[in-house]
């Protein structure tokens, strides 16, 4: 039942109640409460469509990756390794790295900070929020509740939801969890946060180039630019050690990597083909027999652990639209000259060099129209981890006009080793124009090339030694970080201690640069902020 009805009707109970009762007075005034209860400010605009809100999606959507980076090129040569090592196989020309100034509470804290002012939102106007990581400081404490600690001052703790874990997948889980809450009989009225966040670091070896770090936030409510097609999802899980981390007291995983990728190729298959099935049964029960294929998409985004791996994926989803169309055109269009591979299996080609070849080159236009766009943030970032999708699908909309946008169906693909992936798809608002919730989302979006061109440039020996540092001090008591303060983002929440019973306290650098440097609190037993000593 829609929740505004709820309210009618149980006011309307009430005042039933009240014809039979002495206790006129108290009764009235939880009549009272309950009408306010629904119009909160702050809160989401209430339609429904049947029993549900309307166009349950994305409204708002902040971004937040580290101020420093190591060049990829540097790096290559710093590592001795063959040039284009990591820049043309992997497809990565920056990383961004954290110091021991920053962690995940610090990550997750500054990105939930921003959105909530950038957007200018009540604290109590959230209902539920729920953190997405796998990198873990504590193995009880959640993350989410280090982040209760900004909503004190508002007075709201009436706030479900909880952390949600398994590799990268953890941010996706925790998204569909906050859009199943607005659609359900839980729902008051409030917006969803969702929050995921991740530091993704190696030891030294082939993996290190393929990290980052990064967090962000997703507002979550009715009337969406971005709205969550209903039933359109396709997921696929299963047992694998891929990648994985069992030493509780390091930050490094153990990988295997061609496990890794035919893992990630296979649940990338399996999504799309339960997704196919879902949109043709879909359209089959509204008359149509349309076959569906990735032209319906208007773009696709997907996990990027690094950027080839995403360019070979989408060639990867060509091949399945290939094998599937009944009688494919291999003398002109898209699928010309593949007609030496119409018989291979999907299984035999997870490392097949002809095929992906092949598919690459088949696919490159749609990659450049589709795809391309979203890679900004992996390609100058790196791999976020739970992030990580979210990173492209900001990347995609921060280099589009709204009307650009309008009307687009989104595929996302998000995966975490394990094995959990789904493939499900957005679709963004036809209302274009300035100053509706499309355009307010774009251009909230529009800065994201110039903050990551802001960054300061590292060298491949100081990141080594930053690297060094975390592996020595990670899940230290009685510590005090060393990293400065002053290279931090302005607005940057940032570790100032660990105290001896491995309690944590922040800070937050000014946003204005003029006031004095470390100027906010957030201590471990209190969220109000203070001048710190």
């Amino acid at each position: 039942m829609p929740p505004v009805i709820a309210a009618s009707r149980l006011t309307l109970s009430v005042r039933l109640l009240v014809k039979r009762s002495s206790v006129n007075r108290l009764i009235s005034v939880h009549c009272s409460f309950l009408v306010l209860l629904f119009v909160m400010p702050g809160s989401a605009p209430v339609s429904y469509l049947g029993p549900w809100p309307k166009d349950v999606g994305i409204i708002a959507l902040e971004l937040y990756f580290p101020s420093q980076y190591v060049d990829q090129t540097e790096l290559e040569e710093f590592d001795g390794v063959p040039t284009g090592k990591y820049t043309v196989g992997l497809g990565q020309a920056r990383m961004g790295f954290c110091s021991d100034r920053e962690d995940i509470n610090s990550l997750c804290l500054t990105v939930v900070q921003r959105l909530m002012e950038k957007n200018a939102l009540s604290y109590n106007s959230i209902g539920r929020l729920e953190v997405g990581t796998e990198t873990i400081i504590d193995k009880s404490k959640s993350v989410k509740t280090a982040l209760m600690q900004l909503f004190e001052n508002s007075g709201n703790t009436d706030v479900e939801g909880i952390d949600t874990t398994n590799a990268c997948y953890g941010g996706t889980a925790a998204l569909f969890n906050a859009v199943n809450w607005v659609e359900s009989s839980s729902w008051d009225g409030r917006y969803a946060l969702v929050v995921a966040g991740d530091i993704a670091v190696y030891a030294t070896g082939s993996a290190r180039p393929t990290g980052g770090a990064g967090a962000v936030a997703i507002l979550i409510g009715p009337n969406a630019p971005l709205a969550f097609e209903r039933g359109l999802r396709g997921t696929h899980m299963q047992h694998a050690y891929d990648f994985y981390k069992p030493d509780m007291v390091s930050e490094y995983p153990v990988v295997d990597g061609k496990l890794s990728i035919q893992c990630y190729l296979s649940a990338l298959d399996r999504c799309y083909s339960v997704y196919r099935n879902k949109i043709h049964a879909q359209w089959q029960r509204e008359g149509s027999d349309k076959s569906f294929s990735l032209e319906d998409f208007g773009f696709l985004v997907f996990h990027s652990p690094y950027c080839k791996l995403v360019q070979k994926s989408l060639a990867r989803l060509m091949l399945n639209d290939f094998l599937n169309h009944p009688s494919p055109n291999t003398e002109t269009g898209p699928f010309t000259g593949l007609e030496a591979f119409r018989d291979v299996q999907p299984e035999d080609t997870y490392f097949d060099r002809d095929v992906e070849k092949a598919f690459m080159k088949a696919s490159t236009d749609m990659f450049e129209r589709k795809t391309k766009a979203s890679l900004l943030i992996s390609n100058q970032n790196g791999n976020m981890y739970t992030p990580s999708v979210y990173g492209c699908l900001a990347s995609l909309i921060a280099q589009h006009t709204p009307s650009q946008m309008a009307g687009q169906r989104i595929g996302v693909f998000s995966y975490g080793s394990g094995f959990a992936a789904t493939l499900y798809s957005l679709r963004v608002t036809q209302d274009h124009i300035p100053g509706s919730s499309l355009d307010k989302l774009v251009l909230s979006l529009s800065d994201l090339k110039t903050r990551l061109d802001s960054r300061k440039k590292v060298s491949p020996a100081l990141f080594s030694e930053n690297m060094k540092l975390r592996e020595d001090t990670h899940h230290l008591a009685n510590y005090v970080p060393q990293g400065s303060v002053e290279d931090l983002f302005p607005g940057t929440w940032y570790l100032t201690r660990v105290d001896d019973k491995h309690r944590r306290e922040y800070a937050r650098r000014p946003l204005d640069d003029d006031l004095p440097a470390e100027s906010e609190r957030v201590r471990s037993s209190s969220a109000t902020e203070v001048q710190e000593e």
